[in-house]
């Protein structure tokens, strides 16, 4: 949920823009594991002090596609998933098998 300072921000045409940009450049797959994506995640995290710099708010560089899962992981700062793991097209988290 949208802290009160950016809720503005998130309802902006800008941001929705930016957010579908998002979305098709990454071909909606989460840019960490390869699921759904689902949200759109700035790397340098919005704040009070930022939320008027366009290059941090909507700059292509500081976006990426993550799924639900990745995405709270990094708030949390935990790594639910290390690169031998992937979601299966279930949604479950599966070890990935080396190519024959």
């Amino acid at each position: 949920m949208a802290r009160e300072f950016s809720r503005k921000f998130y309802k902006s045409k800008q941001w929705t823009k930016a957010r579908e940009y998002i979305f098709n450049k990454y071909h909606g797959l989460c840019n960490k594991c390869g699921a759904p994506g689902e949200e759109v995640h700035h790397i340098i995290w919005l704040s009070p002090k930022n939320i008027n710099d366009p290059e941090i708010t909507l700059g292509e560089d500081n976006l990426v596609l993550l799924c639900r899962n990745c995405h709270v992981a990094i708030h949390r700062k935990v790594n639910p998933t290390k690169e031998q793991y992937k979601f299966n097209e279930n949604g479950e988290l599966v070890p990935v098998t080396a190519p024959l």
